[in-house]
């Protein structure tokens, strides 16, 4: 693949993974549009712990926190830091088993046309319907372990192209009256084990079986999708001070239609 279809792909990762648009998808289609070769699920893990690298810098805060969390829940000690990595690790054990399962059941066969539309149309209307109806009355602090797993168990829909991880996330927290501040908050940090997880699993399969090529364009690709993710993430939550997820949604459902109209239209045949 070429560096500039690296720099491409990176770009739309890591701008697309903290907008609840889909960055699975986005990486599915734009290949397809351009006629490129599909990068692979190998390559899609490395542009993911790019936008893993952007959490850990803006966040770093909580990330510091959450390390002296680790050392107080490891010695059987509660305070809120402990509390916070407690949360994420319930909230992240359905996807670490739901995702190993479908990599060794099910691999590709999810990167089709017609899902990805039929899910940015779907996820987008409850994303709607959660913003719209949900109340804004919960911060983080307020968070139980059994809305930290309702949240957590929904997240494993993300593995639907066209669902998106921080969609899916930010619409259960929003649905169970969750600030949209604090909704993206816990969406991003929640991203830390999931994907440090997926990068560690698919990470060891490209060194014991990739090329020395294979290393350094999934490098690139982790370099370039970390800047666009820290600006993504600066951009939503700014965005969300300030405003609703209408534009998402939007562009959700506009792109839904728009892929629906092109497989009926034949459009993807341009590529043979």
């Amino acid at each position: 693949m070429p560096n500039i279809d690296i720099l491409v792909l990176a770009l739309v990762q890591g701008i697309t993974e903290f907008l609840p648009i889909s960055s699975s998808g986005h990486l599915i289609l734009v290949p397809q549009l351009f006629c490129w070769p599909d990068q692979g699920l190998t390559l899609d893990v490395a542009a993911h712990v790019g936008t893993l690298l952007a959490v850990l810098v803006y966040f770093w805060r909580d990330v510091g926190s959450m390390a002296g969390g680790m050392v107080r829940l490891a010695q059987g000690k509660r305070d809120a830091r402990a509390r916070l990595v407690w949360l994420l690790l319930v909230a992240s054990v359905p996807a670490l088993l739901i995702g190993f399962v479908l990599d060794t059941w099910v691999g590709d066969a999810l990167r089709d046309y017609r899902v990805i539309a039929g899910t940015l149309i779907g996820f987008g209307i409850l994303l709607f319907l959660a913003d719209h109806f949900g109340l804004t009355v919960r911060r983080m602090e307020h968070m139980t372990a059994r809305s930290a797993l309702i949240i957590g168990i929904f997240q494993c829909l993300a593995f639907i192209p066209g669902t998106s991880r921080s969609g899916i996330t930010m619409t259960m927290a929003r649905f169970m009256g969750y600030e949209r501040q604090e909704a993206a908050r816990f969406s991003f940090l929640l991203s830390i084990p999931t994907i440090s997880a997926a990068g560690l699993y698919k990470g060891l399969q490209l060194i014991q079986q990739g090329s020395t090529a294979e290393i350094e364009r999934a490098m690139m690709m982790t370099g370039f999708s970390a800047v666009a993710g820290f600006f993504a993430i600066v951009f939503m939550m700014y965005w969300l001070r300030r405003a609703s997820f209408a534009p998402f949604v939007i562009y959700r459902i506009l792109l839904g239609c728009l892929l629906y109209f092109g497989l009926y239209a034949g459009w993807s045949a341009g590529c043979g």
